[in-house]
């Protein structure tokens, strides 16, 4: 006869089970400007800013990250050879922006970078990349929760096709819809048991739905969001001030940059994230010559210090931190 105390046996030692955690659940070191904490999955990372700010280049970034392998026919790419999920909700992306990158990335791990050899790649590593690199856009939430809600069988057949889980879910970008959401006419079913459709219960369905996803699929979320900064006085201004030609000056203090970050996406929304980042456009202008500078801070968790980066080769999307 079984033991009644048999069932708070321990399966395991503490060591034993931080092996297995680690192991199952790496941390994962992403790429600049996004390496100063390392992530692992079940981790949401959003990432704010204007627009432009790099935010999509830093998702391509990431991505091509993890489909590469660590190392090919001797050539070391340091890769995870895992799959990415990309949803597009602005309906902007450019598959062939994310294609063009990976080319030369490739290329560049091989030191071919003579122009004789700049067009020369390894085509089959190429496929084999671009296959683990699932795409799809929706034109509404409602589109989003069908493809949430249906995710989870086309995962399913990746692994087995790929024999790989998908490691990266990518959203770009979640405050797409805000203002289709925020239009939504109070409405229910005409059952007392199902909620009214809203901004705030559309929010709690998409937190839900990729909850679900990720306890089944465990993923990291890479998130990016629209920044809103100030108050409404200042998103006037911001209008306003979007509206000048380049060489007319207006005072720093006054510009949109300098104001405190607001939040407008619904709480349900906000405090499913774990990590937030903040990109702005730096105030000062960058001692390169015709490239942007950006700054970061970390919002979630709060960091004591920022970094400054510049797009180098725009056809590549190389970060350079400065």
């Amino acid at each position: 006869m079984t033991s009644p105390f048999s069932w708070i046996k321990a399966d395991e030692t503490a060591k034993e089970a931080l092996v297995r955690i680690l192991t199952e659940r790496p941390l994962v070191q992403l790429p600049a400007p996004l390496h100063r904490l390392p992530l692992r999955v079940g981790n949401v990372v959003e990432i704010v800013g204007p627009s432009p700010s790099a935010k999509t280049l830093i998702l391509i970034q990431a991505a091509i990250n993890c489909i590469l392998p660590k190392g090919w026919k001797g050539v070391q790419y340091g890769g995870l050879e895992r799959s990415v999920c990309f949803i597009d909700l602005e309906c902007r992306f450019d598959v062939y922006s994310i294609a063009q990158a990976l080319e030369r990335r490739i290329i560049r791990a091989n030191g071919s970078r003579s122009k004789r050899n700049e067009d020369e790649y390894d085509k089959e590593l190429f496929a084999s990349c671009m296959g683990r690199f699932l795409y799809t856009r929706c034109y509404n939430s409602f589109e989003f929760l069908a493809t949430l809600k249906t995710l989870h069988f086309q995962l399913q057949k990746e692994k087995e096709k790929q024999t790989s889980d998908v490691y990266m879910l990518m959203i770009d970008s979640i405050g797409a819809f805000y203002w289709m959401d925020r239009a939504l006419p109070s409405s229910s079913s005409g059952s007392n048991n199902r909620k009214s459709i809203s901004l705030q219960t559309v929010a709690e369905t998409i937190v839900h739905e990729i909850q679900r996803l990720v306890l089944i699929h465990p993923m990291i979320v890479l998130v990016t969001k629209s920044a809103t900064f100030g108050d409404k006085q200042s998103t006037t201004e911001l209008i306003r001030y979007s509206g000048k030609r380049s060489n007319e000056k207006v005072s720093e203090s006054r510009f949109p940059q300098n104001l405190p970050y607001r939040d407008y996406m619904p709480s349900a929304w906000q405090s499913f994230v774990s990590h937030r980042i903040l990109f702005r456009a730096s105030d000062s202008e960058s001692r390169h010559q015709n490239r942007s500078t950006f700054l970061t801070e970390w919002l979630l968790p709060s960091l004591k210090f920022s970094d400054k980066f510049i797009v180098s080769d725009v056809r590549d999307g190389l970060i350079e931190i400065l």
